[in-house]
């Protein structure tokens, strides 16, 4: 039965969602929904089912020797199923795939508990025992069959002999299942995530369960079975309102006897805490005008929030959560304090959660970084950026890293070029940089520097020992621009005519809040070599903030500013 009626209100749920949010339409404009009478949505949800209490009020001042607790998460639904053969399962959920439960990470198949047996033992069990035959001989053990076939040997050898492959082969072991201590004679299935209980069967038979167990009750053993979760709509309906694929089943099967092999059965889906997602966790337990921070980039063990003003009441409730829903993985929970102006660009990092150790291994592109979050600088999301400049060099090439820090770019270059000269003004980060040349058996190839970056361009290009550089990288976007006037007059002591000079291509980051940030990149280009630079490749590396892009410009170093005058005095 549905119901239509006119919504003139901004808010709209989704099922995936467990708060309400914004609704994209105008409020000026009216939305008629045809909403079900009995609520339908598709998946759990923390406002629906039962459990041990209601989500409590979010907690600002989290300690951090508070813990979440986690049994408020339990929610406990009603379900209707469908008890079938275990051999039959497979087909009967592909054939009732449209009416069965179908919620995430949850199957629709459950095992009853005490179904399961030993195989060797199922077949006496399904066996009615009218069937035998006074006159049947009964059947012989494995040693006593083979000590009567020993008797019976003749010219033909041994005559219905069993496997011997069998025979000789170790019982399997039995599959142990999580049983309860209490007196409940419940079925039950369970993991860390929830768990299936039989709580009630459509059985006429007498109940002897209290003689020989309730799986063994209700006449002949019918096999191991298997429940067939139906979708949660139909957790209180009577038979005849079933769909026609359902009833089908249970009609044509309860004509054949007594002890149909399919039945309807009520039982219990219990989800605990392990079910739910970082997203839906932290939506039922913020503020419902917060945002919930759906992201964070992940530094090895590290996983690196940047909170807003308005997360940071709850930035402990927040951590722990992420560190909850991403172990083993992630180990470590930290938020950046304040942004990045110090000399070494080294981020403030706070502990949030989980151990405070901040020495990582990264492994990018088939190489690994070990380095120091809290004394070096280093950031994931620029791994597709560092692979395609990688891409444009070639075997050939010479490449100069100016800002390497612990050596993303120069060791992965170092892989595919014929030499690499990487600096970096930290000395942290240079014995980082030092230390992964090594584990990634590439310290023959680099050569490594603890200098500024002026003086490193100076001495390495006036410098007649080192191979000629073609390429140049320019990688700290708050300053690299303004660090291209040393390139003016770098070749002042050659000849403007000695062809053997070549000029390097260098690729340099920034930022930029303009409008046309290419253009306004470009002039700042121009303004530091005070030379014109016509043709300038242009790459969007990302967009860091609202308004402000990451650039790479590469060029080629032009003539007149290599042979031209410096502008400043080099060291």
């Amino acid at each position: 039965m549905t119901s239509s009626f006119t919504l003139q209100t901004r808010l709209a749920f989704s099922p995936h969602r467990l708060l309400f949010r914004p609704f994209p339409f105008s409020s000026s404009k009216t939305l008629t929904v045809v909403a079900c009478s009995n609520g339908l949505h598709h998946g759990p949800s923390l406002r629906h089912g039962h459990g041990h209490g209601s989500v409590p009020e979010p907690v600002p001042n989290l300690t951090e020797q508070s813990s979440i607790d986690r049994d408020i998460f339990t929610r406990v639904f009603d379900l209707a199923a469908l008890r079938v053969p275990a051999a039959e399962c497979s087909e009967l959920e592909r054939r009732l795939r449209g009416h069965l439960l179908n919620w995430p990470r949850i199957r629709n198949v459950a095992r009853v508990m005490g179904d399961d047996v030993d195989p060797s033992i199922s077949k006496l069990l399904s066996r009615n025992p009218e069937s035998y035959s006074s006159d049947e001989e009964p059947q012989l053990s494995p040693v006593l069959h083979r000590e009567k076939l020993i008797k019976q040997f003749n010219h033909r050898g041994f005559i219905n002999f069993r496997n011997l492959a069998k025979i000789s082969r170790p019982k399997k072991k039995k599959k142990r299942f999580n049983e309860r201590n209490d007196d409940s004679t419940e079925k039950i299935e369970t993991s860390s995530v929830y768990k299936v209980e039989l709580v009630s069967e459509e059985n006429n038979a007498e109940d002897w369960s209290s003689l020989i167990g309730e799986e063994f009750n209700g006449g002949s053993w019918r096999g191991p079975t298997r429940l067939l979760l139906l979708d949660e709509r139909y957790a209180k309906t009577e038979t005849h309102m079933l769909p026609g694929a359902v009833k089908a089943l249970l009609y044509r099967e309860n004509e054949r006897g007594m002890n149909s092999l399919y039945e309807l059965v009520h039982c219990r889906l219990t989800i605990f805490y392990s079910y739910w997602q970082m997203t839906e966790l932290l939506e039922a337990l913020l503020p419902e005008d917060i945002i919930v921070p759906s992201g964070f980039e992940t530094i090895g063990h590290v996983a690196h929030l940047n909170l807003r003003e308005e997360h940071l009441p709850y930035k402990k409730l927040i951590a722990q959560v992420v560190l909850d829903k991403n172990k083993p993985k992630i180990q470590t929970v930290v938020n950046k304090t304040d942004a990045i102006e110090n000399e070494y660009r080294t981020m403030q990092l706070e502990v949030l959660a989980g151990n405070h150790s901040l020495v990582t291994t990264v492994i990018e592109n088939g190489i690994r970084f070990q380095l120091d979050l809290a004394t070096v600088y280093w950031n994931s999301r620029l791994a597709t950026e560092r692979q395609r400049l990688i891409a444009s060099f070639t075997n050939s090439d010479v490449v100069c890293d100016v800002f390497a820090g612990v050596g993303p770019i120069a060791i992965s270059a170092a892989r595919k070029v014929r030499h690499v000269y990487a600096n970096d003004l930290n000395p942290n980060a240079v014995e980082y940089l030092e230390r992964n040349t090594v584990l990634n058996k590439l310290d023959r190839k680099i050569e490594v520097f603890n200098m500024d970056g002026r003086r490193f361009v100076g001495a390495l290009f006036s410098s007649q020992q080192i191979l000629p550089i073609t390429q140049v990288v320019m990688n700290l976007p708050n300053d690299a621009a303004e660090f291209l006037d040393i390139f003016k007059g770098i070749f002042r002591n050659r000849s403007n005519d000695d062809d053997s000079c070549i000029l390097p291509k260098i690729h340099v980051y920034g930022f930029s809040k303009a409008q046309n940030p290419e253009f306004d990149f470009h002039e700042r280009i121009n303004m530091a070599l005070c030379e014109t630079v016509r043709e300038v490749e242009m790459h969007r590396v990302r967009l860091v903030a609202p308004g402000k892009w990451m650039l790479c410009a590469s060029f080629n170093l032009p003539r007149a500013v290599a042979f031209g005058k410096p502008l400043i005095k080099v060291v």
